[in-house]
């Protein structure tokens, strides 16, 4: 995903992707407090305590040291040290509605843009300038027939918003100032959605951004899940066809990752724990144009990903059932740590972040 503060300037503490990859496929002798792995394999991550219990699906980093956390009953929450102490920067009155944030975006350590979803008015988007300090609520949705799932930005000003289908086709928001407000675009680009297709507000990536102008939809509930691609910022779209599991409300692909406009990743399956997830990820190297299924999936159903800082081949998956790894673009999986995450971030100076249920937040452990 893009706009989330990113340098590409190494930090004295940052690792390249390469070496990120060899530390977690290097065999360890303990494991991580908190956190479940399988035997011989390194730690992946260490949990930081966030004082909360709610569940962080959505996850905005911005360095090794800063990030932001949305999730259940109304909570934002911000680090500035790696994770060593979260201050709860939630939105005032948002637990009181009950509004359940499901991504954020972030430019820096003040400045941040969050997604509430559901239907109707419960469907907004805020956006803060001082650190959550305060927050301005820039969208609110009046049209009961959408539901917003995912958001994200090319740069500091450009961004975009998806709704399931409305009208037969997916709705999509567009930003030109930071966030501040939001206009519909005309739907008119848009091809038609399969009966029963909506996104999934599963991990912040079903809408994800590469570049200036490039953009990718993720969906599924629908008889064959697909990858929806725009190279213009949303105004017109193409939708291809992904290998993974459809045909049911709750399988399809639910997160995206793109290193470039080109290479991409995408992983799901079925959310539902007592359900298979075979051939839970793909891969692309012409834009989504086209997916070839990974010769090795990951071991269950994953709902976020995320490419290793530096790296053309290394990339994290995560899911309530663990996290994998791959080390060959996508083609092959290998699971790395059962602890349960929903969503993955990595940053340039070589910080990975991963959040998920009951208040998890964790930074990836290297040696």
């Amino acid at each position: 995903m893009s706009a989330k503060g990113k340098t590409r300037r190494l930090m004295s503490l940052g690792l390249c992707g390469a070496a990120l990859a060899a530390a977690l496929a290097a065999p360890a002798a303990h494991a991580t407090p908190g956190d479940r792995h399988r035997p011989g394999d390194r730690p992946v991550w260490t949990p930081t305590a966030t004082g909360t219990d709610a569940r962080f699906r959505g996850l905005a980093a911005v360095n090794s040291r800063t990030a932001w956390l949305a999730g259940t009953k109304g909570t934002v929450l911000r680090t500035s040290d790696a994770g060593r102490h979260w201050r709860d920067v939630s939105p005032p009155g948002a637990a009181d509605e009950g509004l359940e944030f499901r991504d954020i975006e972030a430019f820096d350590a003040r400045r941040a843009v969050a997604l509430a979803i559901g239907e109707g008015e419960a469907s907004r988007v805020l956006r803060t300038e001082d650190g959550g300090a305060t927050w301005t609520e820039s969208f609110r949705n009046t049209d009961a027939r959408a539901f917003y799932d995912c958001l994200t930005f090319f740069d500091s000003r450009h961004g975009l918003a998806m709704s399931d289908p409305v009208d037969g086709r997916f709705r999509i928001l567009s930003t030109a100032d930071g966030g501040r407000s939001w206009n519909v675009l005309p739907g008119t680009g848009m091809p038609p959605a399969q009966e029963g297709e909506a996104g999934f507000a599963a991990s912040g990536q079903c809408l994800v951004s590469s570049g200036p102008k490039d953009v990718w939809l993720a969906t599924g509930g629908a008889a064959t899940a697909r990858v929806l691609h725009s190279g213009d910022r949303g105004l017109t779209w193409r939708a291809s066809e992904s290998t993974l599991p459809a045909g049911d409300p709750a399988r399809g692909v639910f997160g995206l990752a793109f290193r470039d406009r080109t290479h991409g990743i995408a992983v799901g399956g079925d959310y539902r724990p007592d359900q298979e997830s075979p051939h839970a990820s793909a891969v692309t190297d012409n834009g989504g144009r086209g997916w070839r299924r990974s010769a090795t999936a990951p071991a269950a159903y994953r709902s976020g990903v995320a490419w290793l800082p530096h790296s053309r081949s290394a990339a994290l998956a995560v899911g309530p059932a663990g996290t994998d790894l791959t080390t060959d673009g996508g083609r092959t999986w290998r699971t790395v740590g059962t602890g349960s995450y929903d969503t993955v971030d990595c940053t340039a100076d070589g910080g990975c972040w991963a959040a998920g249920e009951q208040g998890r937040a964790a930074r990836l452990n290297t040696p």
